[in-house]
């Protein structure tokens, strides 16, 4: 059964490993941007990036030893809260065949899981595509 792909203004590809540079900060302040501007926006993630919402990360990053009771919001986190503040304008999708090849198929519940073959479906139903990073 193929799956619904709601059309967005702009889609970003999010590719590797996002903690190497400011990818993720990157991606995170431009799509609160364009969700400021009531743009619809969905963010599909591949290789290393499929991490970012993986339920087992938590609420909160682990204990900074410089300061130690000050809680930093895990990026599951993060991406959970934007998911929630604009449901009808946002969706995230992650490759399966990625999540699951680096044991990441647990994903927090906004998120949805594609095939990879579904890349394309979902590039069509942008306006615009933007990609981030490098695979």
């Amino acid at each position: 059964m193929a799956q619904k792909i709601t059309p967005t203004d702009v889609m970003l590809a999010v590719y590797g490993s996002p903690h190497q540079t400011e990818l993720i900060t990157t991606a995170l302040r431009l799509t609160q941007a364009l969700l400021d501007r009531g743009a619809r926006v969905q963010i599909w993630t591949c290789g290393d990036a499929t991490g970012l919402t993986r339920s087992t990360l938590g609420r909160t990053k682990p204990r900074n030893v410089l300061r130690w009771t000050t809680d930093y919001p895990s990026s599951a986190s993060v991406i959970s809260d934007l998911l929630d503040e604009y449901p009808d304008l946002l969706h995230w999708y992650v490759c399966r065949f990625c999540s699951d090849e680096r044991g990441m198929s647990e994903q927090i519940p906004q998120v949805r899981r594609r095939p990879p073959f579904t890349f394309w479906d979902h590039t069509k139903s942008a306006g615009k595509l933007l990609t981030l990073g490098v695979c």
